[in-house]
């Protein structure tokens, strides 16, 4: 089974992609801990109270780390190492309630694993679950009947069973998602969401550590007469084609983009404007040179920008695109570079 993630990490995902989303997403791990914070604050309140002293200072540390990693959380939007931690306060909580109060805190083990299993990905909320069932099963024995110690291991049980099938589904739904979010339909390639995050990461990167990028901005050449004479279900095969002909030759630390019917942008990080355009010409020969449509040749323009100092991405896009048109009009199945 592959790796599968969590459902705080489909929060991660919007609060990174979906700006619009931030007024609403951004308070969830607020929320998280501070029904935490609600469920145990009374109990803590009611044994200083009762003069239960040990009991309330587990209490005051739980609610403290619930605090504490909220905080942390809504501020940082660092939500991995954080959910962890709450996970193992969770459990550490039931574990230790249930061994100083008495084994009628047990019944905390529910909600404290259903937290757990959307925290962190299923298998770690599976392994604590078993570490919870085991550290349990000492303290239960002896203290209550053999009746309700089989009841409350076998209900854990059931219930971390279902959460952790339902983790799993949650993941391959999560996935599909995402891959209708970032992926073009047709070819595989990054779509025009996905570009536009990835260029304000190379636009920040490039600010931050001053790391060279440069941009191919790809259009096929007469490509209504292709889709004319042949059909668009044969323009999509030479669409996909294209898709791996590209990806066939790129670095793995490349990525390809389609952002119109047939246009497509390269990024390239750590390259210049040099090696860009020879990766350019490149690509055109290779595509020129495939025979991707019988009695007609199939070429592409290419247009080539390297990010320069403070650039936005907008302006750098719009260079690209200048390029491009250059290339279009000096006669098409050529390469131009950005001024």
């Amino acid at each position: 089974m592959k790796d599968l993630h969590s459902g705080l990490d489909a929060w991660r995902f919007i609060i990174k992609s979906e700006s619009e989303q931030r007024t609403v997403a951004s308070y969830l791990p607020l929320i998280l801990s501070a029904a935490g914070v609600l469920g145990v604050l009374p109990f803590m309140v009611l044994r200083y109270m009762q003069g239960e002293w040990v009991a309330a200072f587990v209490d005051s540390v739980i609610v403290a780390g619930f605090l504490g990693l909220g905080t942390y959380v809504y501020k940082t939007h660092r939500v991995r190492l954080a959910s962890i931690a709450i996970s193992c306060f969770c459990i550490a909580g039931v574990i230790s309630t249930v061994y100083i109060v008495g084994p009628q805190q047990v019944y905390w083990a529910y909600p404290a694993l259903m937290a757990v299993f959307y925290l962190v990905r299923p298998r770690i909320a599976l392994v604590l679950s078993m570490i919870t069932l085991g550290a349990l099963i000492p303290r239960l024995m002896g203290n209550v009947d053999s009746h309700t110690l089989t009841t409350v291991l076998i209900t854990i049980a059931v219930m971390s069973s279902f959460a952790f099938a339902f983790s799993v589904i949650t993941n391959r739904q999560r996935d599909q998602l995402l891959q209708l979010a970032s992926k073009d339909p047709l070819t595989g390639a990054g779509n025009r969401r996905s570009l536009d995050a990835k260029l304000d990461d190379v636009v920040n990167n490039r600010r931050r550590n001053g790391i060279a990028a440069s941009m191919l901005l790809i259009d096929l050449d007469h490509f209504k007469k292709v889709n004319d004479v042949y059909g668009h279900r044969f323009g999509d095969q030479i669409l996909k084609r294209i898709t791996e002909i590209v990806n066939l030759r790129i670095r793995v630390t490349d990525s390809l983009y389609r952002i119109g019917g047939e246009e497509f942008v390269v990024v390239l990080e750590g390259q210049n404007a040099e090696r860009a355009k020879h990766l350019a010409e490149q690509l055109r020969t290779l595509v020129h040179e495939n025979e991707l449509a019988p009695d007609r040749s199939v070429t592409i323009s290419l247009g080539v920008a390297e990010l320069v100092a403070d650039e936005t991405a907008n302006d750098w896009m719009h260079r690209a695109d200048e390029a491009l048109y250059e290339a279009k009009r000096a006669g098409r199945n050529m390469t131009s570079i950005a001024n």
